[in-house]
């Protein structure tokens, strides 16, 4: 399921292999700087949650050109020969900051920023970019679901509307990073230790002579407590019948753990349902919902209190359907010691290798950020760095489990003020530009429109 050295190689735009083929042939080698950001908020958006980074070290690491890449490359008129045969030695050898996975970021910080010879860190831009922007989009989702229904417990149920099985387990992963208990794609629990969930299809209930059938042969040959699909025909017989299997079960030790709904008014079906459950002296089955939720119902099932303990989010989180995209940017901003940027309308870049900072209030609560050079003191003992080294030479640094990258993005959501973890909050989370890069940002414009007549 991984992509080998072939593909990882292959992947990547005709671009990046003209400008660096270009490069190599000038011996045009200094030190570039390239920063990765995302320039401004999609529609229903007022944070982004960070993932992927773990991935694209590791791929970065296993870039390499083997002859069979290199073949397919010497087929390309457009690549000078003696380029292509230079990449039989290529390692990245570059450095590479980063935020943290799991940390929240906003538009025009870096997310990760590139040091290496500009050819090398040309190469990866491509791999940059699509490495982090499907994973922290699918992780922004996942973080409103759990912003949406607190204390629930949710499951990913992506998988089979996702772009491909590679895009499934990176959603399950992203998901999971941001606060999913579990999650239905087995690979991804093979891969990366998420408990995985699931129950039956409607299916299993229609190839039964009848639903208490159907009910009473999974329980049968089910290890554990199974968990009923009840609204295959009717939802509130469905209950009833759960309710015959529970009597059951309880004479020999055993329990239905829940009951899911699929479809049809979640608020008065589950309602409905807890009725019947606890009439009949069940109290401890929970109920289960999913059908084509997001963050959006979540939250209004959750204001009308509908007695529901979790959900499974599927098709519009694997797709990050309401917001499918984002304007994330990997710009050169230095170059050979020297400021770099783009005047282009509404693409403006920041110059210069930088840092984030993260003011903590007295509470502990975040109270603002701000975007400094790399090379500034921090701006006080209440300040912390939002970038560090993850790659040194070519070398990772450190590769955080994904338990502990977890468990940071919870942190984080739980030091963001009250308001901001609204879906639709009424204020905006300050974000300013520290007063040094400010000042080389209007001198480094200055320079290029003088150099450029504009």
């Amino acid at each position: 399921m991984s992509p080998t050295p072939y593909e990882i190689a292959l992947s990547t735009d005709l671009y990046e292999l003209t400008m660096a083929s270009s490069y190599h042939v000038l011996g045009k080698s200094g030190r570039a700087v390239f920063s990765l950001f995302i320039r401004k908020f999609p529609p229903h958006r007022h944070f982004f949650v960070v993932a992927g980074v773990n991935e694209l070290l590791e791929r970065i690491q296993r870039l390499t050109f083997d002859d069979e890449a290199r073949a397919f490359l010497r087929t390309l008129p457009m690549l000078r020969p003696e380029f292509v045969e230079s990449l039989r030695h290529f390692r990245f050898e570059g450095d590479i900051w980063a935020v943290r996975e799991g940390t929240v970021i906003f538009p025009e910080e870096p997310i990760l920023e590139v040091e290496a010879p500009i050819e090398q860190a040309q190469l990866i831009e491509t791999l940059v970019l699509n490495a982090i922007h499907y994973p922290t989009l699918v992780a922004t989702k996942a973080a409103r679901c759990v912003l949406a229904a607190p204390g629930k417990v949710l499951v990913d149920f992506g998988l089979r509307r996702t772009p491909s099985l590679e895009a499934g387990l990176a959603a399950a992963r992203a998901a999971y990073l941001a606060g999913f208990a579990a999650t239905s794609d087995v690979l991804a629990g093979a891969r990366y230790g998420i408990p995985v969930s699931g129950t039956v299809a409607h299916s299993y209930i229609e190839s039964f002579p009848s639903e208490l059938e159907a009910f009473r042969a999974f329980a049968r040959t089910y290890p554990g407590d199974p968990i009923l699909l009840i609204d295959t025909y009717d939802t509130l017989r469905g209950a009833e019948h759960a309710v015959i299997v529970a009597r059951e079960l309880a004479q020999e030790g055993r329990r239905v753990r829940a009951v899911r709904l699929d479809s049809g008014d979640l608020v008065s079906l589950s309602r409905a349902v807890r009725e019947i459950l606890d009439r009949a002296g069940f109290p401890e089955i929970q109920i289960f919902a999913s059908g084509g939720l997001d963050e959006y119902e979540l939250a209004a099932l959750e204001a009308a209190g509908a007695p529901i303990d979790g959900f499974g989010v599927g098709s519009k989180l694997g797709t990050s359907a309401d917001a499918p995209l984002a304007d994330m940017a990997y710009k050169l901003v230095e170059y050979d010691g020297q400021p770099t940027l783009k005047l282009s309308t509404g693409k403006r870049t920041l110059v210069g290798a930088k840092q984030v900072w993260r003011r903590v209030g007295q509470n502990g609560a975040y109270v603002e950020d701000l975007i400094a050079l790399r090379e500034e003191p921090p701006p006080g003992a209440d300040w912390i760095p939002l970038l560090h080294p993850v790659m040194r030479r070519g070398e990772i640094v450190e590769l955080p489990t994904l338990e502990e990258l977890r468990q940071h993005h919870r942190r984080e959501m739980e030091r963001f003020p009250s308001w901001f973890r609204r879906l639709d909050p009424a204020g905006t989370y300050p974000v300013r530009l520290s007063a040094r890069l400010a000042s080389r940002q209007t001198e480094a414009e200055r320079t290029v429109r003088a150099r450029e007549g504009l």
